[in-house]
């Protein structure tokens, strides 16, 4: 929401008749175990720190002030600016307190045996946090174990606070001060208060802290890290144990403040013989019209009304109301804008090409954008200078690596840990801002282009691709459709792999959490120079250095991505036998032994990566990458019969293999279409049940990272089954999905593909990371929702990667879901 926005909405119902700006009322614990009051939720410990990403910014206390999530990470932290890898409490237990409106967290950190209690209670105003310790600090932890908040850097940028009576301004910029002493640390911005209040001018996000005993401490953590936020802290002192930390927090509350409506819809437009549906996200504070109304801008600026209608109710979904505004039955083509409440929406189109241009810059700049191994320049932008010609190293053994790798004993490698492997400085994209190269997800990223050309055509040459010289140029068309230039560079790198291994690997990362943090020019990341032990660390011999900056290969062997690489190395063959038959065919062989190999028994689950938000079963993987060689070897009895054998596998996981399944139909016998029938039918009675369940017709996750690429593939897969049984399976859900994407989800109404529609997602994480900035064409992860009930997408803060880190198989799968959408819009034109 725009503070402008706030700022119009607060004149109108927060500060008419004289009321002024209070504090808070009362807080209450709700059934949820939440605080609240109108205008103010404080969630306690509802989102725990992650086991494996650490410290991602929604854990501990975390307050919602007004509408936006202004606080996180309350607990006890052993770093004063701590980074997202450092250690972070194990979360116990949450349990209703012996006073009224209280709430008492327990959570430890076991490795140096710290056990705390965190007890929240209403008090006066605001609330109370008191920390109590099972036992006073280890002498190892005193003076650096302290109660931490963590509040938005851009919720403060431009403003004031003052320690005590001292005065002092948020810095837009990190600028120190640091410590002298090499440690790196941030110096506190303002130290040894009692009382903290920050933006005392701003009655939106006011909040004063005060401590009883501690002293209170303000740092600036992005000195130390780039998703680093403004912390308030106390250091336990040595000895206490009960009520060690007391602070009374006060946020300021606008008294009967209400959050503006939210009119969502399709930023892209529609074509007008489709369904058009906006949605209105409603605070239950607000009384809102029960109608809406669709304007036409004319072209001489005026607001011409068209089509007014009742608002049909959608029901309580999280903590808002919702409410459907139909206006199917608008056909002209134009611009339209819908007024709601007082208030109109940006503007969108009306038109037979409203989908003609969502998926191109996808390809041609994002995934172009992700190529490894190559130098990237669009016209005078130069993206990324030839990027890690040093790759790879072995990776050691029994090692938990950062960003979820890890290698257990075996290496199932040739090489020696530490050893260079030659080989793997070709192909590739770089999954996400973080510059690793994950296989299954560019296994992925081939198999969605190949999908999107044979499915629907990806006629489209913008770029051009040397591998030879290594260069990429963006806006510069070559003659090679985009598509297979970006399924030929996939496929070199798991042909790579697969030559030097005989097997698909885990992928490639950073050795040391330092170079991993990198921002900027991958070209840099490294000095593209082969390790060589026997050089000094600063030497450099011809094309060796002793830099141990050469990313480490993790190279366990698994059955599910090698089933995966089958599958996307089978069908870059038939994509890549036109333009290069010896690749394809290399690309055909890899992928038959690699399948041949996994049909001989293991059933061994995992991927190699710590990472929950991947699916990775063998077993579902063993039936995309038959039913890929089947279409590739057009019938191929041997995978026909396989593919018999495994239905099994299909019925039960026909949610996530239902495309790949009925892709396989034109190449089966009649009677495995009639066993795939009812799995259909079973299934859209189910997605048509669980649909009821949002207002948006389409699954919306509720893990800890958002769910656009899930909405993305269900969109392509409900395409997929109306294509086989239209009679099923309609058009709506493709549609869904896509309008979701492109702009009617929760929270607001901005296009998670950057650049794509009116309004889109132009602060997003990747390659462009230190910059606030986005990459044309990228998707990202979209609306989180923050446990237990608020949906939340930030819009100028890039550093959580959950809500706004581009990733490199999620943007693929956005361009066969556009295609998808394109497609069934030809329909009903």
């Amino acid at each position: 929401m725009s503070k402008r926005l706030l700022s119009g909405l607060l004149a109108s119902v927060g500060l008419m008749a004289g009321t002024g700006i209070v504090h808070a009322g009362p807080l209450t614990v709700t059934p949820a175990e939440t605080l609240e009051t109108q205008g103010l939720t404080v969630i306690l410990d509802q989102n725990p720190f992650s086991p494996i990403f650490f410290d991602e910014k929604n854990a501990g206390i975390q307050i919602v002030l007004h509408g936006d999530r202004i606080a996180t990470d309350g607990a006890v932290r052993l770093d004063r600016t701590p980074e997202q890898w450092a250690p972070v409490p194990a979360f116990v237990s949450r349990t209703r307190g012996t006073e009224p409106n209280q709430i008492v967290v327990r959570s430890a950190y076991k490795d140096v045996n710290l056990n705390y209690v965190v007890k929240v209670t209403a008090e006066g105003e605001g609330f109370r946090i008191a920390v109590d310790l099972d036992q006073p600090l280890p002498a190892a932890l005193a003076g650096k174990a302290g109660f931490n908040l963590d509040f938005l850097p851009t919720a403060y940028f431009g403003k004031s606070y003052l320690m005590d009576t001292a005065p002092g301004l948020f810095p837009r910029h990190p600028t120190g001060p640091m410590a002298k002493d090499g440690s790196g640390d941030p110096l506190p911005l303002a130290s040894n208060g009692k009382s903290l209040t920050l933006a005392p001018e701003d009655p939106v996000t006011r909040v004063t802290i005060t401590s009883d005993n501690a002293p209170l401490s303000l740092y600036d953590a992005r000195n130390r890290a780039q998703n680093g936020w403004f912390v308030v802290r106390s250091l336990i002192p040595a000895g206490a144990k009960e009520n060690a930390i007391v602070w009374h927090v006060r946020p300021n509350v606008v008294k009967n403040w209400v959050r503006p409506p939210v009119v969502s819809f399709n930023q892209a437009g529609y074509t007008p013989g489709r369904r058009k549906i906006a949605l209105i996200e409603l605070d239950p504070n607000f009384k809102g019209p029960g109608e809406a109304e669709l304007v036409k801008l004319t072209a001489d600026g005026r607001k011409q009304p068209v089509f007014r209608a009742k608002t049909q109710s959608r029901g309580r979904w999280t903590r808002y109301d919702y409410a459907a505004f139909d206006f199917s039955s608008v056909r002209e083509p134009g611009v339209y804008a819908i007024s709601y409440a007082g208030a109109t929406t940006n503007p969108f189109r009306i038109s037979p090409d409203a989908y003609g241009r969502i998926w191109q810059t996808s390809l041609d700049t994002f995934i172009a954008g992700q190529m490894d191994h190559v130098g990237i320049r669009e016209q005078h932008r130069v993206w990324s200078a030839p990027s890690h010609l040093d790759d790879a190293r072995q990776a050691p053994p029994n090692i938990t690596h950062f960003d979820g790798y890890k290698m257990g004993a075996s290496l199932d490698s040739p090489f020696k840990a530490g050893q260079h492997i030659p080989g793997l400085a070709v192909g590739g994209f770089q999954d996400a801002g973080d510059y690793d190269i994950q296989t299954p997800e560019n296994a992925s990223v081939v198999r969605d282009l190949v999908w999107a050309r044979e499915l629907f055509g990806l006629d489209w040459d913008e770029t051009s691709v040397d591998e030879a010289a290594r260069a990429v140029e963006i806006r510069k068309p070559d003659g090679v459709e985009d598509a297979v230039q970006q399924i030929r560079h996939g496929t070199l790198q798991l042909l790579a792999q697969y030559k030097v291994f005989g097997h698909a690997i885990v992928g490639i990362v950073d050795p040391a959490l330092r170079q991993y943090a990198h921002l900027g020019d991958g070209g840099s990341q490294t000095d593209n120079l082969t390790y060589d032990p026997r050089l000094k660390a600063t030497e450099k011999k011809l094309a060796t250095s002793g830099a141990q900056d050469d990313r480490w290969a993790f190279t366990t062997d698994l059955p599910a991505n090698n089933l995966i690489v089958a599958g996307a190395l089978a069908g870059s063959s038939r994509a890549l036998q036109a333009s290069d038959p010896t690749m394809a065919a290399e690309a055909l062989a890899a992928a038959k032994a690699l399948w041949t190999k996994q049909q001989r028994g293991t059933a061994q689950a995992g991927d190699g990566r710590d990472d929950s938000s991947s699916r990775r079963s063998p077993d579902a993987a063993n039936v995309s990458a038959t039913i890929e060689l089947l279409i590739t070897t057009k019938g191929d009895k041997l995978y026909a019969d396989r593919l018999r054998q495994l239905m099994p596998v299909i019925q039960q996981n026909f949610q996530w293999l239902g495309g790949p399944a009925v892709r396989a139909i034109p190449f089966m016998d009649a009677g495995y279409r009639a066993q795939l029938e009812p799995l259909v039918r079973a299934m859209i009675a189910k997605v048509d049940q669980d649909m009821t369940k949002n207002p948006f017709g389409v699954p919306i996750s509720d893990g800890a990272w958002a769910g656009s690429n899930q909405v993305a593939s269900f969109g392509t897969t409900m395409y997929l089954l109306h294509k086989a049984f239209p009679v099923i399976v309609g058009t709506d859900h493709t549609l869904n999905a896509i309008d979701y994407v492109l702009g009617r989800h929760p929270a607001n109404n901005l296009s998670l593909v950057s650049t794509v529609g009116t309004q889109s997602k132009l602060i997003g994480y990747g390659h462009n990371r230190a910059d606030y900035s986005f990459i044309p064409g990228g998707m990202v992860p979209g609306v989180l929702i923050v446990k237990p009930d608020f949906p939340e997408l930030k819009t100028d803060w890039p550093f959580l990667w959950f809500e706004n880190e581009y990733t490199v198989s999620t943007t693929s799968a956005y361009i066969l879901a556009a295609r998808a959408a394109m497609a069934v819009t030809a329909e009903t034109p």
